[in-house]
């Protein structure tokens, strides 16, 4: 829940709808360097984002677990781990006591330059689209609200990167929002589609298509039901997308703003090499 004042808030779709302007404008080379220099820019600008702000202890306690949940099944103590987009890195951190290695892959240096790391936890700054890691080297890529935050042309670009960097057989988990319940950056208080970071919202479907686009031979939506996990084909989801996309954004809203339609039409999608 969003705590601060409306003139913070306002300021910051401001602020936010200018950088992510910028970036919506911008060439393919200009990227190569903009995307570092705008979430610095963000950061810097707004003291009080909620990722310079943070969590509440038991808040960030509670999501870590969540997210350290959702992985478990994919960890063990030999396997190469790669987080992109990390943010402050505690996911990160947590899957490096016990992986074998966890490389933590970001546009910005800005959230993460406070962090004590240990010996088999390595910091990479990208350019936005760049996996810059050896091919065929990880076993396990895992990003959550990142996808939404690429320029559309950057965002198979990447995907590719990742296949190469993953080994045969080896796995992407990618949580994003969904377009369909959005928008979900900042935006979503003043317009119907996201303006600010949130570069392009995908459905399943969407996302999807890039992935297989990007060479991937497998798909399927994770989801987590207490101990239980179901891994479901597309199918479903893209039956259920395409009816909610014939229907206004206002009737939309009103069907997909609650609990269970976030924990079902939120994307987590599993992708194998």
């Amino acid at each position: 829940m969003d705590t601060r004042t409306k003139e913070q808030i306002l300021e910051h779709y401001d602020v936010e709808r200018e950088i992510a302007d910028r970036l919506r404008n911008s060439s393919a080379s200009e990227r190569r360097t903009l995307y570092t220099a705008a979430y610095d820019e963000l950061f810097a600008r707004l003291p009080h984002h909620p990722m310079v702000q943070g969590q509440s202890p038991d808040e960030h306690q509670r999501q870590l677990d969540k997210h350290f949940r959702n992985l478990s099944g994919y960890l063990s103590k030999d396997i190469v781990f790669a987080e992109v987009g990390p943010g402050d890195c505690s996911v990160s951190l947590k899957v490096a006591t016990v992986a074998k290695k966890v490389i933590a892959i970001d546009v910005s240096n800005e959230i993460t330059k406070h962090i004590d790391p240990p010996a088999n936890f390595e910091l990479v700054i990208s350019n936005g689209s760049d996996i810059p890691v050896a091919a065929e080297k990880i076993d396990l890529v895992y990003s959550d609200q990142l996808m939404e935050h690429l320029h559309p042309d950057d965002a198979l670009e990447q995907l590719k990167n990742i296949f190469r960097a993953l080994k045969p057989g080896g796995t992407y988990f990618c949580i994003t929002p969904n377009r369909l319940s959005g928008p979900h950056d900042v935006s979503r208080h003043f317009d119907d589609a996201a303006t600010g970071l949130h570069l392009k919202e995908y459905s399943a479907s969407e996302l999807d298509s890039v992935f297989r686009a990007a060479g991937f031979s497998k798909t399927r939506i994770f989801l987590r039901v207490g101990s239980l996990v179901l891994k479901l084909p597309l199918l479903p989801y893209k039956v259920a997308e395409a009816m909610l996309a014939t229907m206004p954004h206002r009737v939309r809203k009103l069907l997909t703003h609650n609990r269970a339609a976030s924990f079902l039409l939120g994307v987590k999608l599993v992708a194998t090499k």
